[in-house]
């Protein structure tokens, strides 16, 4: 690339930050309030933070050294089979749908705020609108619309201004003494149930990766970068800025509200803590600016789903008419497909107790499938190429998010298997189509598929039982 072409490592570093928050952050406190101390919170942030820096060093370094690949599925394809293809881009193709699921939740309550009859964001007219919104930007994205870099920019403004204007209130507003009251005890009753560290720890997981869902996005961007250097200097730069983003968001109302006044604020806790800092005009900011980055970000992760599976329909992974395009370029079958799914999932915000952190640890889970098949696939290609620096941070970047799913998201990722289901068919649809390996699942995708079913059905007696909820 010509060196005085592409983002700077000041531009770079930028797009890393602002392409990677979401609506996320504006719920944060009363999510880890629920189950943790501000004690705990600030050593999962420590771990998550590191466990994220290795995950995005490694998307870097496999960008860099191997362009060719496109999209995030493509690692697991090239590192182990057109299967592992299949596994990672479907469960992405979840993880983004399910991630719009979340979006309508926090847009909800966002308009809660103005209008009482959408308060909670899990009503019968909520569930309306968010489905008249859903519907509405496929039908803007089936069009061909594609989101501007003015409109992303007017997006990003309207992310960070409520954002730093809340952190510097909060550290105004801080008073040690309560921060520091119960540092390592949960005084809450919340979804830790208990006040020990390690099931404290373990509460505040699912919901800190969340946060770091399209981050693998910012890493793309490394592409575009004057210099190699100025890629991976930017990509650490980038996640310690974030990390410090949400580490002031998330701890400074510690210091304002007691942990169980926090667990018990509604969502988005920031709209209601900032209002109660500086009065009413604060949660109008606050919303308003949500309200905005959330439509934003939702029309972008309308297309992104039906991206995925259009690439996958390219790779043979899937039938032919997941990629076939209208005339404005846009794959309307998978895009009605995904509405749909939308659809059906948004009427469990009917009869779900906890929507949204239900549907951020789906979207989370689903996606770590592909960030474990992104760190095996540095494993093997650093192992393969000698490089012993980048094979440690394929290391621990695989160990962690084998560990983080272990330990908080199993159940999680029970229940996505139920997604797979009927994914396995459309792989098998596409083998026949294509005529590869004579149209037949070879053995070891047999054995895998028949796993993968298995825990599927796991997943559905445990709900049925009661012993997962949702």
């Amino acid at each position: 690339m010509d060196e005085k072409k592409g983002l700077s490592l000041g531009a770079l570093t930028a797009a890393v930050v602002t392409s990677s928050i979401g609506s996320g952050v504006f719920t944060l406190t009363s999510s880890l309030a629920g189950g943790a101390a501000p004690g705990p919170v600030l050593l999962a942030w420590l771990v998550v933070g590191f466990g994220i820096l290795m995950l995005a060093l490694s998307l870097n370094n496999l960008l860099l050294k191997n362009p060719e690949a496109e999209g995030i599925h493509a690692y697991a394809q090239a590192g182990f089979g057109n299967f592992a293809g299949f596994v990672s881009g479907w469960g992405y193709w979840l993880s983004a749908w399910l991630g719009n699921v979340a979006f309508a939740t926090v847009l909800m309550s966002s308009l809660g705020y103005f209008f009482p009859l959408f308060e909670g964001g899990q009503n019968v007219p909520s569930v309306i609108l968010a489905s008249v919104v859903s519907w509405t930007l496929t039908f803007i994205v089936n069009r061909g619309v594609e989101s501007a870099a003015a409109m992303n920019t007017i997006i990003t403004i309207c992310k960070l201004i409520p954002l730093f204007a809340f952190i510097i209130v909060a550290i105004f507003v801080f008073k040690g003494g309560m921060f520091t009251a119960h540092f390592w005890t949960n005084v809450a009753s919340g979804v830790a149930g208990g006040t020990g560290l390690g099931t404290q720890f373990k509460s505040c997981l699912m919901i800190m990766m969340w946060v770091f869902v399209g981050v693998e996005g910012a890493s793309m961007l490394s592409s575009r970068a004057k210099s190699k250097n100025d890629a991976g200097r930017a990509t650490i730069i980038g996640i310690i800025s974030l990390l410090v983003i949400y580490v002031l968001a998330s701890v400074l109302p510690y210091g304002y509200l007691t942990q169980n006044e926090l667990a018990k604020i509604n969502q988005p806790a920031m709209l209601y803590i900032f209002q109660d800092m500086v009065g009413t005009w604060g949660g109008a900011f606050i919303s308003v600016g949500l309200i905005i980055a959330i439509l934003g970000s939702w029309l972008s992760w309308t297309m992104l789903p039906a991206d995925t599976t259009m690439l996958m329909a390219e790779e043979k992974l899937l039938p032919a008419y997941f990629g076939k395009k209208n005339k404005n370029g846009a794959p309307t079958f998978s895009l009605i497909l995904t509405a749909s799914l939308i659809q059906v999932f948004l009427l469990v915000l009917l009869f779900s107790q906890e929507a949204y952190n239900f549907a951020l640890s789906l979207c989370t889970a689903a996606i770590v499938v592909c960030y474990i098949f992104v760190g095996m696939y540095q494993v093997k290609f650093s192992a393969k190429n000698k490089d012993t620096k980048q094979l440690w941070i394929g290391i621990f970047a695989l160990a962690f998010q084998v560990i983080a799913i272990t330990l908080a998201g199993l159940h999680y990722l029970l229940l996505c298997c139920i997604g797979y289901l009927p994914g396995i068919y459309f792989y098998y649809r596409a083998k026949k189509d294509y005529g590869i390996d004579d149209g037949r699942l070879t053995k070891s995708e047999i054995i895998y598929s028949t796993l993968i079913v298995i825990l599927a059905i796991a997943g559905i007696v445990l709900v049925g039982m009661g012993l997962i909820t949702i």
